[in-house]
C-alpha cells in the first residue's frame, strides 16, 4: 500500500505551462503518474503536448476537478502567486496540494496553512520535492528511477537526502517517500507521516530524516514513543552547523542548545529510534532491521 498517493490518484499541475511545471510534468508522466490537466487562467482551453500525450489546460482548479475528477494538485506557481494558488486549491476542496515552490514568504505560508485548517485539503510543503509511491504515482520532482516499490516508509525534511536514502535502499524499496520541506511553516509534518505509515499495513519500517532548527524532531520522538510500534531509524542533518547561522532551509537555524542535531539525536534515541551518524550508516541500520 502507500500513503497519500496511489495508482488511482488523478493529478493536476498548477503552473504546468511554465518552464518548471512543464519539465516536471513530463517527468511525472514518464513515471506513470496520471496527469489529467493543468491550470493556468490565461491559457484555459488550450492543451500541452508531452511526447504524444495531450494534457488539457483549465482556467481554475475547481473547473479541473469538475472535468477530470482530480484529487491531487502539484503546485509550481512562482512565489508571488503561490499563496493564491494554494488557497484556490483549498477552496476547490482538492484532497492533496503538493507545494513545490521555494522562496514563499513565511507570512504567505502561514496564511494558506491557516486557511486550510478544517478543510478537505492536505498540504505537503512548501519548498519540498513532493512524494512518490514507487510504481504507482509520483507527485513532484523526486526522481522515479532511483528506487522501487517496497516496504519502507520515508519522511524527510531534505529533498536531496530523500533522494540519497531512496537510492541507498533501492534494492529493498519504499511504500511511499515523502519530502515535507524544511521551511518554518509547513503543512504535513513528520508526525502526520509517521501516523500514516504506522496505519499502513504494508509499511514495515520507517526512515525519518530531520535537520537542525526548531523542535519538530523532538516532538516526533515523543509521538514515536507513544504511538509507533514499527521500527524507526533516523538521521539528523547539521551536526557541524555553527550556532546562529541559517543552513540551507529557512527553518534550519540553531539558537543556543535548542534545535541542535545532538539534542534531536538524543531525543530520538530516548524514544527507541536508532540514529545514524551519516545517511549511509542510517541506511545500514535499516538494512539490519529488515534483514532481521
Amino acid at each position: 500500500m502507500s500513503i497519500f498517493l496511489n495508482e488511482n490518484s488523478k493529478v493536476i499541475v498548477q503552473g504546468m505551462t511554465g518552464s518548471e511545471g512543464r519539465k516536471h510534468t513530463q517527468r511525472m508522466l514518464a513515471s506513470g503518474t496520471a496527469i489529467v490537466g493543468g491550470v493556468n487562467p490565461k491559457k484555459a482551453g488550450e492543451s500541452v503536448d508531452f511526447d504524444g500525450a495531450s494534457v488539457p489546460v483549465f482556467g481554475s482548479v475547481s473547473e479541473a476537478i469538475k472535468e477530470t475528477g482530480a484529487d491531487v494538485s502539484v503546485i509550481f506557481v512562482p512565489p508571488a502567486g503561490a499563496k493564491g494558488a494554494v488557497i484556490e486549491a483549498v477552496d476547490a476542496q482538492i484532497g492533496l496540494a503538493v507545494v513545490i515552490t521555494e522562496g514563499i514568504p513565511v507570512h504567505d505560508s502561514t496564511s494558506f496553512w491557516a486557511h486550510a485548517q478544517g478543510s478537505a485539503t492536505r498540504i505537503i510543503g512548501p519548498n519540498c520535492p513532493g512524494l512518490i509511491s514507487p510504481g504507482r504515482s509520483n507527485a513532484g520532482i523526486i526522481p522515479a528511477n532511483i528506487t522501487k516499490q517496497g516496504a519502507i516508509g520515508l519522511v524527510s525534511k531534505s529533498g536531496t537526502l530523500t533522494y540519497q536514502m531512496m537510492y541507498e535502499l533501492r534494492d529493498i524499496g519504499f511504500s511511499t517517500a515523502i519530502g515535507i520541506g524544511g521551511d518554518p511553516v509547513i503543512g504535513t509534518t513528520h508526525i502526520d507521516a509517521l501516523q500514516a505509515f504506522q496505519d499502513d499495513p504494508e509499511t514495515e519500517a520507517i526512515v525519518m530524516i530531520g535537520e537542525i532548527g526548531g523542535d519538530a524532531e523532538e516532538r516526533a520522538a515523543e509521538f514515536i514513543k507513544a504511538n509507533v510500534t514499527k521500527p524507526v531509524v533516523g538521521y539528523v542533518a547539521g551536526f557541524t552547523a555553527p550556532e546562529g547561522k541559517t543552513m540551507g532551509h529557512a527553518g534550519a537555524i540553531v539558537s543556543g542548545s535548542a534545535g541542535t542535531a545532538q539534542a534531536k539525536k538524543e531525543a530520538l534515541e530516548a524514544a527507541g529510534v536508532r540514529v545514524g551518524k551519516t545517511p549511509s550508516e542510517t541506511a545500514r541500520l535499516m538494512r539490519e532491521i529488515v534483514g532481521s
